[in-house]
Formats: C-alpha cells, sequence, structure tokens
C-alpha cells in the first residue's frame, strides 16, 4: 500500500465512524505530513521515526496539537495496519489554559462594528446561545420552533442534540430572515450567493470587526467563552450552563468559574463576617 492508498483509506474510515470535518481534516494533515517526511515505506516505519519528526517538526507546537498529532497517528495505524507506533511515546501534559472572554462592553463594541444586518444577526445569536461555530453554519430554518420560543441544534459535537433559547431581543429578526430564507427556498437559516456558509466565513466576519473595534485575538469560540462566563457572573447555575453549551462532562464547564472576575470579586475574606 503506497502513501495515496492509505491517506485515501485513513478518509473512508474516518467518514465511516462518523467523524467531524475538524477532525477529518486534521488527521488526514497529520498523517500526510509525517509520511511525507519519513519517506519510508509504511511497514518499515517505526516509533524512533515518529520521535525525530515530533522533536524536529512539533518542538514549537502547544502540548495539545502534539497529543492530537499523536492521536492521528494511532488511528491511522492501528486501524490499517494493526500496529500503534506511538505506544511507547509519553504524551505531553496539556495545558489548562484559562479561555480568552469579552466584557459586555466589548461585545456591544464588536456588535456596533459589524457592516450588515445579516452579518450583526449572525454574530448577535452566536454569543446570544453560545454556538460552536459548526453549529451556527448548520443551523436550518427548521430548526427554530418561534411558537415554542426554542431552537434545536441538531448533532452538535460528540453527536448531541441540545435545545437553546431564542432570545427575545432578536425574535423578530431571526424570523423574518427565516421567512425570507423560506422564501427563497433555502434549508439553512444562513446561507451566502453560492450556498452554504462554512466556518471561514463566520470567523472572517468576526474578525474584521474585532480589528475594526480595536479588540485582539478575538474568534467565534471568545463568544461562546464569553456567554458562559457572563452567565456565570449572572448567577446562573453552572450545571445549566454545561446543558446551554451541550458540555457532556462539568468539569469542562467549571473553566469558567476560573474565568469570572465578577465572580471572584463576590467573595468575601471571613475576616469581613467577623464581629
Amino acid at each position: 500500500m503506497n502513501t495515496e492508498e492509505f491517506i485515501k483509506k485513513i478518509e473512508i474510515e474516518l467518514k465511516i465512524s462518523k467523524n467531524s470535518e475538524y477532525t477529518l481534516r486534521n488527521y488526514i494533515n497529520s498523517n500526510k505530513e509525517f509520511l511525507n517526511h519519513t519517506s519510508k515505506n509504511l511497514e518499515e516505519i517505526t516509533p524512533e521515526d515518529l520521535k525525530n519528526f515530533i522533536a524536529e517538526k512539533l518542538s514549537n507546537k502547544s502540548p495539545a496539537s502534539i497529543i492530537l498529532f499523536l492521536a492521528a497517528i494511532k488511528f491511522s495505524f492501528t486501524n490499517l495496519l494493526g500496529r500503534d507506533i506511538t505506544a511507547t511515546i509519553k504524551r505531553p501534559k496539556k495545558e489548562k489554559r484559562i479561555p480568552t472572554t469579552l466584557s459586555k462592553d466589548e461585545v456591544k463594541r464588536l456588535l456596533n462594528e459589524l457592516k450588515t444586518e445579516k452579518s450583526k444577526l449572525i454574530v448577535s445569536i452566536v454569543y446570544a446561545c453560545g454556538f460552536r461555530v459548526s453549529e451556527i453554519i448548520n443551523l436550518k430554518v427548521d430548526d427554530l420552533n418561534f411558537q415554542e420560543k426554542i431552537g434545536h441544534v441538531r448533532q452538535a459535537k460528540g453527536k448531541k442534540d441540545r435545545i437553546f433559547n431564542i432570545p427575545k431581543f432578536l425574535e423578530d429578526e431571526l424570523k423574518e430572515h427565516g421567512k425570507k430564507q423560506r422564501e427563497n427556498k433555502q434549508e439553512y437559516l444562513f446561507t451566502t450567493a453560492s450556498g452554504k456558509m462554512s466556518s471561514r466565513n463566520i470567523q472572517k466576519i468576526v474578525s474584521s470587526a474585532s480589528k475594526r473595534a480595536g479588540l485582539k485575538n478575538v474568534h467565534c469560540h471568545t463568544l461562546r467563552h464569553s456567554f458562559a462566563t457572563h452567565l456565570l457572573e449572572e448567577g446562573i447555575d453552572i450545571r445549566k450552563i454545561q446543558e446551554l453549551l451541550g458540555h457532556t462532562d462539568l468539569s469542562t464547564t467549571q473553566i469558567y468559574t476560573r474565568v469570572s472576575t465578577e465572580e471572584i470579586k463576590k467573595i468575601k475574606s471571613p475576616i469581613d463576617s467577623l464581629d
């Protein structure tokens, strides 16, 4: 089996196991880079080759990137060749970074810099509902139930469905936009002239507006982090936030307890309660 056939088989295995487009893209790219670097026959590749590649090409990458790379190589070699060349390689400890968030004033500044009504509606609902990029581009007109004032996220990360509340502030705009999409026979809530929107379309909208607003390092996921943090600051129970975000594990949501400056400010020293 040559490299091209191997990569094609990886793609087939990933699709059969219903992996996301993100996983598919990253796993294929990781394997391509590694195999092009080694230039060995697949049967001759050893753990030492893998270690050398990591030392030479990934030494400046984050622990998360190296862990993802090793997962990609393990998947392909285990499934297609029946051996795990990553077994003897120690995984780096994943960094526990506090996610970047915006204040409410910064969110307002960002929204004010959006150039069109459509782009403002997209970014507003991403923040208002804590959507991932993949969720907003896959949201369909029929996923919105205005009678019940809820919407449905279908088959999100981890193949999970969940509901979200349609924000009252955006209800009329969403209704009108959904109506136009139906009239134009569009299945998805947000589309471009050429069809379904891509994650790159959304990222570009957010990135351009954030630069005009004088905000640095703002991505779509920053809005999701901000959504969760602002709910926590308003006293919403963390388990409810977990459901709204679609997190399987509460520990994933608990990272926001380390983010919220407002929550820290609420904690009084025990000396203040001494009589």
